[in-house]
């Protein structure tokens, strides 16, 4: 392979002087590289939350590569909360965190395609099993009453950020192990499959820290901040369909709710 090494130099868009290097002789993506520099350099304070960052046509021009790479970078720094893009602005460094605005019934994958993001997934483990009393209380369900319980593990950009199990009451969702669930929306099924339309959720949120072998799946460390969640979504006639309880990496995501003071009057 031919050794290049380029320079670049953004011009007008942020205070500090950027240098990003690329190894052509390196056996690691051009877009990796970006990324990891970019890290580097908010690790060290050199680019601060909130600070306007260059466009994905300034770092490909100055580069001399394509556009591709560089947007794989972004993406990827999108994905990890370190870039906020939105339409018609330049981009800015984040805090690392997305939040996660639960006011909005969304499926991940809903929530992640609206912020440009690629979402995935991947089935852990899907049987039958008898519910839970947490389960039965949060489905209405009668003793003894069957769940499918479905553990996935959901991907953005190719990075896993979150382990969510889902009860849903195997009366509603014959059959349901007989679906692909590898990449598709779970909200999407029980719509389009089931013809269950859902109306509202209810979620209870806070903080955990990951044990061992949930770290191992989200790869990160033992003891790191989870965020917590544990949702029931109701359908349009006002019947809890599935219970869910997700935990997402603390260094990924924060909750956002909004509050609104009532009139006393």
């Amino acid at each position: 392979m031919v050794d290049v090494m380029r320079s670049i130099k953004p011009l007008a868009t942020h205070p500090s002087e950027l240098k990003l290097i690329l190894d052509g002789s390196s056996f690691v993506p051009y877009y990796e590289q970006i990324v990891e520099q970019v890290r580097g350099l908010i690790k060290r304070g050199q680019l601060r939350e909130g600070n306007t960052f260059c466009s994905e046509g300034e770092v490909a021009r100055f580069l001399r590569i394509s556009k591709m790479p560089v947007r794989q970078a972004f993406q990827k720094l999108r994905s990890e909360g370190l870039l906020t893009i939105e339409k018609g602005k330049r981009p800015t460094i984040g805090s690392g965190q997305m939040p996660w605005d639960f006011q909005q019934l969304r499926g991940f994958s809903e929530e992640m395609k609206r912020r440009g993001l690629t979402p995935s997934a991947k089935t852990l483990d899907l049987e039958v099993v008898d519910a839970t009393p947490e389960v039965t209380m949060a489905l209405r369900l009668s003793s003894g009453d069957k769940v499918y319980r479905l553990k996935r593990l959901r991907y953005v950009n190719g990075g896993p950020v979150a382990v969510v199990t889902s009860y849903l009451p195997a009366r509603v969702f014959h059959g349901f192990e007989q679906h692909n669930l590898e990449n598709r929306s779970l909200y999407s099924v029980f719509e389009n499959v089931y013809n269950r339309k859902l109306q509202w959720a209810e979620e209870v949120f806070g903080a955990v820290t990951a044990d061992g072998d949930t770290a191992t799946i989200l790869e990160t460390t033992p003891g790191s901040p989870m965020l917590i969640v544990r949702e029931t979504t109701y359908d349009i006639q006002r019947l809890p369909i599935e219970y869910s309880v997700s935990l997402l990496r603390g260094d990924r995501y924060t909750a956002t709710v909004v509050s609104v003071r009532k009139s006393s009057n």
